[in-house]
C-alpha cells in the first residue's frame, strides 16, 4: 500500500492516471500531455508499474499503458479500513444512492 500512495503523491503522476482512465495510451502519447523531458516521464511511468497502477504492454519500441484501477480501489479501501471505514460503510452507501 506504501508504494500506491509514493506513486499517488506525485501530481504529474495522478496526471498520468486521469489521462489513462480515459483510454490506454503509449508512453508518446501521454508524453505530449506533459513538458517533462522523456528520461523524466519515464521514471515516473517505473514508479506507476512498481505501484502496480498500471500496466505496460511493450511491442516493439512501443509501450502502451493502461491503468490497472483494482489496484487503486484495493488500497484506496485498505486505507479506509485502517481508520474503521469498511464494506459495511459501503454497502449502506449503496443503498443510499439506490433509493
Amino acid at each position: 500500500m506504501s508504494e500506491v500512495f509514493k506513486a499517488l503523491a506525485d501530481p504529474t503522476r495522478r496526471r498520468v492516471l486521469q489521462l489513462l482512465r480515459e483510454r490506454p495510451m503509449t508512453a508518446g502519447e501521454l508524453a505530449g500531455h506533459f513538458s517533462s523531458s522523456k528520461a523524466t516521464l519515464s521514471a515516473h511511468f517505473s514508479v506507476l508499474r512498481e505501484a502496480g497502477l498500471v500496466a505496460a504492454d511493450k511491442r516493439g519500441v512501443t509501450i502502451t499503458y493502461s491503468l490497472r484501477l483494482s489496484v487503486l480501489e484495493d488500497a484506496l479501501l485498505a486505507f479506509a479500513e485502517t481508520f474503521g471505514i469498511g464494506l459495511a460503510g459501503a454497502g449502506a452507501l449503496k443503498e443510499e444512492s439506490g433509493r
